[in-house]
């Protein structure tokens, strides 16, 4: 394993500053005894920078990282450093612990690159572990990214023997930004300065250090972004102009005449006005409404605008001493609400002349000699507003600004111009055959605009005006963003019912606009507010037909499902495992027949093959009226086929038939088309899925437990079946959601998608108690398991032999090596038997099997029933003849080469004879999902599928509906193996809420040769 270290280099005369990194190999103690990797360096704990260079995702830098050898001071004892992370079993090396320098390659990278670095970096990564300091340093880089979002920087000149540079200087003296930094100060660990360039540079001060870190990282951003497009083209004819050029040059230096440097020092030096009681407070105040007036622009040289004096009190900043009342007292100290200020009229002034600095019109209001206020006009008002308020505050000044409305946007109207016809019975597809009418308009907040006001207002280019008695900051880009949107647009019109439905759940903009607000109207808006609210859904009563009882939760499904399908929106319905998705759609069928008569076109289901007899039972238990055809097999209708679906309420067929069956299930019109098990068309470039999307049907229905697996374009191609087009093309979708998503965890995209998929998703879980109550509990638990000596040796060898191969091949050919040692040491981790096939004596070769052969002993003893996943069919193969002996009684094995008629009947006596087998193997993918085996209440995975989502589904075939015990679940983990490595890296992703390792072990096949020495290694907690 890689242990990764990071260290800020602060700027010096002779370098510029960076952000090093470096790395630390961590491996067992047994692979130390070998040969060092050829990245070795000087010393065994440090990796050269050619193993980090990988790891550093290079399309985030604009520049490539420059490889230096630097200084480390690390721990040090016995003549060699400490690790980072002890090794495995071993003991503190004798003698004193030093702080001893030692030469390590690194790579360092500029303060801008390092920003998107350390925000990228991810301890999650298979093999690579952060070390304090670079976690340290990703904390500093996410807090230098919130002052640059919000802005919190200003431009600022430096001099330095002789030459002065302009930067951008982060706003550190803020309230709030001053208590992140000493929190990130207090809590920098050692690590995090422990780099040097030079044995004999001076360990760094934290403060010093911290804050050249967040200057450098804050101002090579800002330099580069902000003025990209403000540039000064010519020649800088002013210092100021010449100051702005700097701040957007590679090259910080500045050549300055020295009465200007003399006036930014006095102009930037801090307001020293506070004492340990009050500082100087100023209040803007805007003019009193003008009554009756719907748009008022106030002259550009009316000064109505106030900024109000006042002193206030810095540990209650409500309190607040209006500059009048100063002037009044007549002696050095007042008093105000039990409150003493001491000499306030010699303070006050002072706090003036000083903020003159900073805003030059509070100067006219001393010339008289006890200033209250200053009057403002609006430019002056908005310039307070804009630029020195800000200022101000980073100074040490209170400021209290009026509320200002600022949003210039558009107001949508749906479906209120002219009403149009609610769908009756669903239609063919979303958004092809109903559209909407629309309105829109601008507004300013929550201020319309008609066309005369806004082109009067652009015409006047005043920033602040007044709307209907509430003030608005107006700024010039909108307002010819908004001109262009109005000479490009009409006014009214109609919008196709997908897009529609995008602006009304998550408006992100019209043609560069955003839209702040969105009325509805009519059945649109009546149809609306039930999706966005269940409870306001019309209930419905159990269809005719149906024989049995809907639990609350079914009948709210069953009747969303019925609203959905009445305007062709397809559904999502994606209730936990167990919760009866089946029951609930089988519901909505005898609904629609009852409610259809003859018209009614027949449903296609597809689902797994080894569910399809569960469906036909199951609508035979609560529909005996629906007419069912299972479409599979040799014997199935091909001949006339559409002829025959017609005659059918139901026809079941499989996805391994759908591509294949396409030109015959093409030719019918479903009237609903279902795909139980939906996550089977997740990759939409699959042909199943592909199939899926062509088909003709009124209206679609997914079931699934897991829309999302893995990745968020696996939700794309469940949407893209249910509602073609609605979520975007795939490309768009992945820019606009998946990587934000993903990538970054942003909110705001977060919630976008989730305002628009949310409506066409139904989700409940078995552990919420106002969904179900009568569930019982669930028991998880890993079993720890040892290898025998067979499987010791067999492990090492195929570890020593692979790696071999590894680290000569490359390609395609490499990724097939390890996932072929993956699969080998799998299969020694179970059984010898297993991965040599010699066909010989099971009992005491492995420690899985004893263990398990202890564990269903005693759930036999007591007159239990037991289920056991594995992945691989061989293997299941080997328990059912082992289990059997030892048992003394049948065991079942379900896999994928099991007939569908066999397996109906093996599942019927696993569940329903009393004196049925007591236990049942199955494979995960044969029999992970669909069935129900509430019988058992005890779950063995011999084998990890590695993926949380399918052991779930795995396990829920005894945790559902109709189970009344506690189910006990027991996952099989070699201790010290391949096994338990990558269990661990499986509980951080359920830490994070969210799981990204893939079904298959593909990803393993990209670490490095160390990475995958590390996973793979035998461990001495292995051995029994």
């Amino acid at each position: 394993m890689l242990v990764l270290h990071a260290a800020w280099l602060p700027t010096t005369a002779a370098a510029p500053a960076g952000l090093a990194l470096w790395a630390e190999v961590v491996a067992p103690a047994r692979a130390r005894r070998g040969p060092l990797p050829k990245s070795a360096a000087p010393h065994p704990f440090a990796a050269s920078h050619a193993v980090l260079t990988p790891l550093l995702l290079p399309e985030l830098l604009e520049e490539p990282c420059e490889p230096l050898t630097l200084i480390a001071r690390l721990p040090t004892a016995g003549g060699e450093p400490r690790p980072s992370r002890p090794f495995l079993r071993e003991a503190a090396r004798p003698g004193p612990v030093t702080l001893r320098g030692w030469r390590v390659p690194a790579l360092v990278c500029r303060p801008v690159d390092s920003l998107a670095l350390l925000i990228s970096l991810s301890g999650d990564t298979p093999g690579l572990d952060l070390g304090a300091g670079a976690g340290y340093w990703q904390a500093v880089a996410r807090f230098a990214l919130q002052l640059l979002t919000q802005g919190q920087y200003v431009p600022a000149l430096a001099g330095n023997e002789g030459e002065t540079r302009a930067f951008w200087r982060p706003l550190l003296e803020l309230p709030p930004n001053e208590a992140s930094f000493k929190q990130l100060l207090d809590a920098m660990p050692s690590a995090a300065r422990a780099l040097a360039r030079a044995a004999r540079d001076p360990e760094p001060a934290p403060r010093a250090l911290l804050s050249d870190c967040l200057e450098q990282v804050v101002d090579g951003f800002a330099r580069r972004q902000a003025l990209a497009a403000r540039r000064i083209k010519g020649r800088a004819r002013s210092p100021g102009e010449v100051w702005l050029r700097a701040l957007g040059a590679s090259d910080p230096a500045v050549d300055l005449p020295a009465d200007f440097l003399e006036a930014y020092t006095a102009w930037s030096q801090p307001a020293a006005v506070n004492d340990s009681n009050f500082r100087l407070c100023l209040r803007l105040d805007p003019p009193e409404a003008r009554v009756g007036e719907d748009l008022y622009v106030p002259k550009a040289r009316t000064a109505d605008w106030l900024l109000r004096y006042f002193l206030q009190a810095n540990d209650d900043p409500s309190l607040l001493v209006p500059a009048e009342q100063v002037w009044r007292e007549r002696g050095s100290a007042l008093k105000f609400l039990n409150r003493k200020f001491d000499q306030p009229q010699e303070r006050l002034l002072a706090g003036l002349g000083l903020a003159a600095r900073l805003f030059p019109p509070i100067e006219d209001s001393l010339t008289v000699a006890r200033p209250e206020a200053s009057a403002l006009t609006a430019v002056q008002a908005h310039a307070f507003v804009r630029e020195a308020a800000l200022l101000l505050q980073a100074a040490g000044f209170g400021v209290l600004l009026p509320g200002l409305s600022t949003k210039l946007g558009v107001r949508l109207k749906l479906g209120s111009r002219r009403q149009t016809k609610a769908p009756q019975g669903g239609v063919t597809r979303l958004a092809f055959e109903n559209v909407i009418a629309f309105d829109w308009e601008l507004a300013l907040g929550d201020q319309p605009l008609d066309r005369e006001e806004f082109e009067k207002l652009a015409a006047l280019k005043v920033p602040l005006v007044q709307i209907r008695g509430q003030w608005v900051e107006v700024q010039p880009e909108q307002l010819q963003r908004a001109l262009d949107f109005l000479k490009n647009h009409e006014l009214a019109g109609e919008i196709a019912l997908d897009e529609a439905l995008r602006l009304a759940l998550a408006p992100d903009g019209v043609a560069g606009l955003p839209v702040v607000a969105v009325e509805t109207a009519g059945w649109f808006g009546d149809m609306l507010a039930q999706l966005g609210d269940q409870a306001r859904l019309v209930p419905l009563p159990p269809p005719p037909g149906f024989v049995g009882r809907l639990r609350p939760y079914q009948a709210t499904g069953f009747a969303w499902l019925a609203f959905l399908r009445q305007f062709g929106f397809g559904a999502c319905l994606a209730d936990d495992m167990g919760l009866g998705k089946t029951i609930q759609t089988i519901a909505l069928l005898l609904h629609l027949r009852a409610a259809q008569g003859r018209q009614a076109r027949p449903a296609l289901l597809v689902c797994p093959t080894s569910v399809m007899d569960n469906w036909r039972r199951e609508v035979a238990r609560f529909a005996p009226e629906l007419r069912v055809r299972v479409h599979h097999g040799l014997g199935r209708v091909k001949d006339d086929f559409a002829r025959d679906a017609e005659q059918h309420d139901l026809v079941v067929t499989s996805y391994a038939l759908l591509h294949r069956d396409e030109q015959w299930l093409a030719g019918v019109e479903w009237g609903e088309l279902i795909l139980d098990e939906a996550q089977n068309i997740k990759n939409p470039d699959t042909r199943q899925a592909q199939t899926a999307r062509r088909l003709r049907a009124a209206h679609r229905i997914a079931l699934t437990g897991t829309p999302v697996e893995n990745r968020l374009t696996e939700l794309w191609s469940i949407f893209q079946f249910l509602n073609p087009g609605y979520l975007g093309a795939q490309s768009a979708f992945r820019s606009n959601f998946a990587n934000p998503i993903e990538r970054l965890q942003d909110p705001l995209a977060s919630s976008r998608l989730k305002s628009l998929v949310g409506p066409f998703i139904l989700r409940r879980v078995k552990s919420d108690p106002t969904v179900i109550s009568d569930l019982p509990a669930k028991n998880e638990m890993k079993v720890f398991c040892t290898l025998t000596r067979e499987q010791v040796t067999l492990y090492e060898a195929v570890v020593r032999d692979s790696l071999k191969q590894i680290e000569e091949s490359e390609g395609i050919q490499r990724r097939g090596l390890v996932l072929a040692t993956l699969l080998k040491l799998k299969q020694v981790c179970n059984h010898p038997a297993h991965f040599l096939g010699d066909g010989g004596a099971l009992a005491d070769r492995s420690g899985k099997l004893i263990r398990l052969v202890e564990m269903l002993e005693e759930v036999t003893a007591v007159r239990e029933r037991a289920l056991i996943f594995t992945q691989f069919s061989e293997m299941g193969t080997l328990l059912k003849r082992h289990l059997q002996t030892v048992l003394g009684d049948e065991v079942l094995f379900l896999y994928g080469g099991t007939p569908v008629a066999a397996r109906a009947k093996m599942v019927e006596r696993f569940q329903s004879d009393p004196h049925g087998p007591p236990v049942l193997v199955l494979s995960i993918k044969a029999g992970g999902t669909g069935l129900n085996l509430t019988r058992a209440n005890h779950v063995f995975h011999f084998d990890r599928w590695w993926n949380p989502a399918v052991e779930n589904q795995a396990t829920d075939r005894a945790f559902r509906i109709g189970q009344t015990k506690n189910v006990q679940v027991f996952k099989y983990v070699c201790a010290g193996t391949v096994e338990e490595r990558i269990d661990e890296m499986i509980e951080r992703k359920l830490a994070l809420a969210q799981s990204i390792i893939g079904v298959s072990e593909a990803w393993i096949s990209e670490l490095s040769t160390e990475q995958l020495r590390d996973i793979f290694t035998l461990r001495a907690e292995a051995v029994a």
